[in-house]
């Protein structure tokens, strides 16, 4: 493809995404599959300027003086501007005057610091702090998670495959890559040696620790990621209840458990009234997942404050739900991938108030049990990770036990 018609293309897409209805790597992966004649070099060129400008917008936003998709594009190729408008059959419109005079203009004035954070102004306000969102918003490796071997068999594997690959600095089963593995294409992968899992994540699995005689539920399982980590670490032994409301997503993860040859979880949409004596309640819960953020940067733009106040009305109950769920000494485990207060710590503050029956783990205490890495966090009773702290997602875990 010509440059023009690369920016043609960038332009048809950051127009759709900044509509803020889809999520962009769904909006990208439907367009490009819809165009077979796309190479391969022209779709990841393609790929990564959109990326590039999905993670710039509020600056490009606010230099450009508009949220015009072709001014925003303008002003982001304007050091190539001929080239790329150069009104080729397939490309881009040639500039305009009145472009052109508006390109000429300098705007010098300073970024307002939640521009600077590439954050809504509404989401900074609760977040406060430049870096952490400057951290949010970077491009995360890729992360793995060792299954059914050992972290240091599936390296040699991987790197048999000629595939660059490290250890995670906390999780002793991940590993990290720099470089995108073609996962069709690594049979490392394909043979059910490793799975796709964030560093965050695997802590989170961890530190329910588990035993194969508890009776533990993964609910609002979603893509199974954490029940799949629960599995290997009890060594395929044990029982694993995977729930979630929602069919079509336990469906999805039955080609993962035949991958990975997992035998000890069993998928269900219902949970009668009488199972109340579960020894791990583990809640992944609904969130803004604005701890993701380095993975779908353009989320920021789509959360809304009636939707963070939806979400924690449904956080709420389902702690309500599982409370009486909980056996005595039985644990429940709260976690998200969100950094705000309003779906972490001020939730569990108002159900620990409710409920005086459950107390606070120290979580301290189990991640020196089983990970050797410094405990990350000042707070003992509630874990933070984030990008500054530990190089993962944003994540946030309690712990706690019913008396």
């Amino acid at each position: 493809m010509q440059t023009g018609a690369r920016y043609q293309a960038v332009l048809e897409l950051i127009g759709e995404i900044f509509k803020d209805e889809k999520p962009a790597d769904g909006i990208i992966n439907e367009y490009l599959r819809g165009r077979k004649y796309i190479g391969s070099k022209d779709r990841r060129f393609i790929s990564e300027k959109v990326w590039e400008i999905v993670r710039n917008r509020m600056k490009l936003s606010f230099d450009a003086g508009t949220t015009d998709p072709r001014r925003i594009l303008l002003w982001s190729a304007r050091d190539v501007l001929d080239e790329v408008f150069d009104g080729s059959q397939y490309g881009l419109a040639p500039l305009s005057g009145e472009e052109r005079a508006w390109l000429a203009q300098d705007n010098e004035q300073p970024y307002p610091d939640y521009v600077e954070a590439e954050c809504p102004q509404w989401l900074f306000a609760k977040i406060n702090n430049i870096e952490f969102c400057k951290a949010l918003n970077r491009p995360a490796e890729a992360n793995f998670r060792a299954h059914n071997h050992s972290r240091d068999e599936v390296v040699r594997r991987l790197n048999g495959e000629g595939f660059d690959v490290f250890p995670t600095v906390y999780s002793p089963y991940g590993l990290k890559s720099k470089e995108r593995i073609s996962l069709p294409n690594c049979m490392t992968y394909q043979d059910g040696w490793m799975d796709v899992q964030d560093e965050a994540s695997q802590l989170a699995a961890i530190l329910c620790d588990v035993r194969p005689e508890h009776k533990i539920i993964d609910y609002c399982c979603g893509a199974g990621g954490k029940s799949l980590a629960l599995s290997h670490i009890l060594g395929n032994k044990g029982k694993i209840l995977a729930y979630d409301a929602i069919a079509k997503r336990l469906e999805n993860i039955k080609p993962r458990l035949a991958r990975l040859g997992v035998k000890n979880i069993e998928l269900t949409d219902f949970i009668a009234d009488s199972d109340r004596d579960f020894d791990r309640f583990i809640i992944d819960a609904p969130c803004s997942g604005t701890g993701t953020w380095r993975r779908g940067p353009d989320a920021k733009f789509r959360l809304t404050e009636k939707a963070l106040k939806d979400l924690n009305t449904v956080q709420s109950g389902i702690l309500e739900t599982a409370a009486p769920k909980v056996k005595k000494g039985g644990r429940l485990i709260y976690m998200t991938c969100s950094v705000l207060k309003e779906e972490n710590e001020h939730i569990i503050d108002r159900f620990a108030a409710a409920h005086p029956e459950f107390g606070f783990v120290n979580i301290r205490r189990i991640w020196e049990k089983h990970i050797k890495a410094p405990y990350p966090h000042k707070s003992e009773n509630m874990l933070r990770l984030s990008p500054l702290s530990t190089g993962t997602d944003g994540f946030f875990i309690c712990i706690l036990e019913k008396s």
